[in-house]
Order: C-alpha cells, then sequence, then structure tokens
C-alpha cells in the first residue's frame, strides 16, 4: 500500500476540519496521524488516516495507539489531582510528609505543588540510567530521591520533561499503593472508555505505531549557530544558544539514559518493547485521537460523564489557574504557564490560544486541550516528528479553523 486514505466521520458544520486533516495526511506531511473533537459532550469528528509503520505498508486504524509524549502529563496530574481532591494528597504539604527517604541532599523543603508546577529543581539525573532500565521504577525513584536537585527547588521553572511522571507517580503510588499506570487505568480509562494506556501489554503492543522521530544530532542550523560568538547572535538567537549549551537542557533531554560510545541520542528507545511496557507517567502515554479528546472533553464539560466523576469543577478551575509562568530555563527562556501539571499557555502550540484552554503538548506533535469556555476536547496523534518550527503545523492549523467555526 503506498497512497494514504484518511477515514472516519466528521458533523457538517467542521467538514473544513476534515479537509485540513486530509491535506496533512495526503501531502505526506503526516505520515500517519488521528483527530477527534468533542464540543459540549458529543464527539462531532473522529478521523485517522496514512500509515502507523515505517515501511508504509499498514494502515492507520481508529484503534491505532501512538506514543504521545507528554500529553501523558496531564492525564498523570488529573490522577494526582483526584487525590488532592478527596483530601488525600496536600499540594501545599512537604513531599516528605508522603515519600521521607526524598527529604535528603537539600530537598528537604521540597513541596508537593514544586513537582506539579516544573520547579521541583529536578529536570534530570544527576547521572544517566542504565541502558534499558525503563521498567526498573524503583531503581529510578531511588535514584531522584537521593541525588541532589540540579537549581534550588521552588525557585526555578524548569521543565521537568521525564522526571515529572516519576516523582508525581511515586508520590500517588506512596499515598493511593497503585502504581501510576495502573491507577489511571482503573480510575480513569476504564471508569470513562478512554483508550489511552501508561505501559503497555502485548495486546496494545501489537497495534502500536511507529515512531518516526528526527535524529538527536543538532542540524546544519543549530551546528552554525552553536559555533557562532555570542555578539554575532540576535537576543533570541543567544537565549537559544545558551539554553542548548546548558545543564538544564543536557539534564532534561540529552542525559537521560546511558548511550554508546558512537551514539548521540538513542532516539528509537520509544520503539522499544521495553519502553512501551515501562511506566513512564511523564512521556509514554499511548492513546488514540478519540481517547484524547474524550479524556479533555470530559474536563472541558464539568468533569463529569454518564454519572461518574473524574474531577469536580472547583478542582478543575484551581488546577488550570497559572501557578508559574516562566521564563522556562529549560525551554529557551520561553514564558510557558503551568497550572497544577496542566499548560495554560504553551507557545508554538494552540494550548493558549484562546481563555480558558488547558491540556498537554508532546515533543513529537500530539496535542491535547480542553476549552472550558467552548466546551472542547481536541485530541490530535501522530507519529512523524518535524523541527520545532513545524512541530504543531497540523494542530496549530485545525485549532485555528475550529475556533473560525465555534
Amino acid at each position: 500500500m503506498t497512497k494514504p486514505i484518511v477515514e472516519g466521520f466528521c458533523d457538517s458544520e467542521f467538514s473544513e476540519l476534515e479537509s485540513i486533516f486530509a491535506k496533512a495526511i495526503q501531502s505526506g506531511f503526516d505520515d500517519g496521524a488521528g483527530f477527534a473533537l468533542e464540543v459540549d459532550g458529543k464527539e462531532v469528528l473522529n478521523l485517522w488516516g496514512g500509515f502507523s509503520d515505517k515501511a508504509h505498508q499498514k494502515p492507520w486504524q481508529q484503534d491505532t495507539l501512538v506514543n504521545v509524549f507528554s500529553v501523558t502529563k496531564a492525564m498523570t496530574s488529573t490522577c494526582a489531582l483526584q487525590l488532592i481532591e478527596s483530601g488525600k494528597l496536600n499540594p501545599n504539604a512537604l513531599v516528605a510528609d508522603y515519600w521521607p527517604e526524598y527529604a535528603c541532599a537539600g530537598k528537604e523543603n521540597t513541596k508537593v505543588i514544586d513537582f506539579l508546577t516544573h520547579r521541583a529543581g529536578m529536570f534530570g539525573f544527576q547521572s544517566p540510567l542504565p541502558q534499558d532500565s525503563w521498567e526498573n521504577w524503583d531503581m529510578i525513584v531511588d535514584k531522584l530521591a537521593r541525588q541532589e536537585p540540579i537549581r534550588e527547588p521552588g525557585t526555578t521553572q524548569g521543565y521537568h520533561a521525564v522526571t515529572f511522571g516519576y516523582l508525581v507517580g511515586e508520590l500517588v503510588r506512596r499515598i493511593d499503593g497503585r502504581s501510576l499506570g495502573t491507577y489511571f487505568k482503573e480510575e480513569i480509562a476504564e471508569k470513562f472508555g478512554i483508550d489511552f494506556v501508561i505501559g503497555m501489554n502485548e495486546e496494545d503492543i501489537s497495534r502500536c505505531a511507529d515512531l518516526l522521530l528526527l535524529s538527536g544530532k543538532p542540524n546544519l542550523l543549530i551546528q552554525m549557530v552553536l559555533a557562532l560568538p555570542n555578539w554575532l547572535l540576535p537576543e533570541q538567537i543567544k537565549i537559544v544558544k545558551q539554553t542548548l549549551q546548558s545543564k538544564e537542557y543536557a539534564k532534561a533531554f540529552l542525559e537521560i539514559m546511558e548511550v554508546d560510545e558512537n551514539e548521540t541520542l538513542p532516539t528509537d528507545y520509544p520503539n522499544s518493547d521495553s519502553w512501551r511496557k515501562a511506566e513512564i507517567p511523564a512521556a509514554n502515554g499511548h492513546g488514540t485521537a478519540s481517547g484524547i479528546a474524550k479524556f479533555f472533553g470530559i474536563l472541558a464539560s464539568g468533569g463529569s460523564r454518564n454519572s461518574q466523576k473524574m474531577l469536580n469543577p472547583d478542582t478543575i478551575k484551581d488546577a488550570t489557574t497559572p501557578k508559574t509562568t516562566g521564563p522556562d530555563v529549560v525551554l529557551f527562556q520561553a514564558p510557558y504557564k503551568f497550572g497544577l501539571g496542566y499548560q495554560v499557555d504553551a507557545p508554538f502550540s494552540p494550548i493558549g490560544m484562546k481563555e480558558g484552554m488547558f491540556g498537554h503538548t508532546g515533543i513529537a506533535g500530539a496535542t491535547g486541550f480542553a476549552d472550558l469556555n467552548h466546551k472542547v476536547g481536541f485530541g490530535f496523534t501522530n507519529n512523524r516528528q518535524h523541527s520545532l518550527g513545524k512541530l504543531y503545523r497540523t494542530s496549530n492549523n485545525l485549532a485555528k479553523k475550529l475556533y473560525e467555526i465555534l
């Protein structure tokens, strides 16, 4: 099979969105993707198309799962918010109240809210993880508990790309007894019929799309920027250069796991069974666009559906009020805004386009968001990663047209 096709359904009111999605697939910009939309609790669009494998032999299906990377942080945050809502977790308490071993090496005064707002100073690991150790949860959280922070906790916003999930996930496990993936499955996915999983089994893997990730090597433009002296660079480009050369960026994105001497970055490990089967609650959730749209659609329309409550409206309101607004020392000093785990404003992406939006983006281009004012749940999944300037092109185009329609 060589020609991509688009399938699914779309209410006539949103036909322009179908055209945008189809163009992204049929032009080859997106190899394979899914897009779903809920408005006021009703799914009005569910489309999928292209290919789910590198060889372009397997068509993307309605139930194709794909790694959406940091979109997972929204699901992980919602698990923690349920515990906050029930009174079992206090966001203003010390982490040590729930995880005593964490209170060492300069982390004694870290609060729970520091984990949820990327202000714990634990952007990464002080030394990389052993190869293929994703499934060793106890080793990873013990390593985090014992290490010194990279920045003083509570003083700096810095995106915790991978560590966010282990830090928040361990709090959930300490309080509830279940792993984050199991908690999410039993308390959210199964109760609400959401096709999203953190920690895959063999059946899940059989319907999982391949990821087509960029090489870990910096492109020619980046190499030139890094080589030029600062006095030749505009201020914004200078900030990019300084961030790429910083220990914060390195710890968050580059020095996560040990690599072979000749490797720059292990860019294909997200396609490994080890990655897929592990619970990495900041980065390896796998879902369908429809599942993501439903998740955010429930939150956008009051937090309940069919007599089941995910979160109450007051919790949602508090969790989506900005608690930290940047600049983010990991994300190029950009003014990312976070509530309690959710992105409230994410530069380059649709999130922040309108008041009342919150959600999360993924590093390969996936996007999920809720809009409280329009009661929208939006889910876009894809498997080809683009450079930053193109990373959220399809989801941005879809969101812009959506708001023209609404």
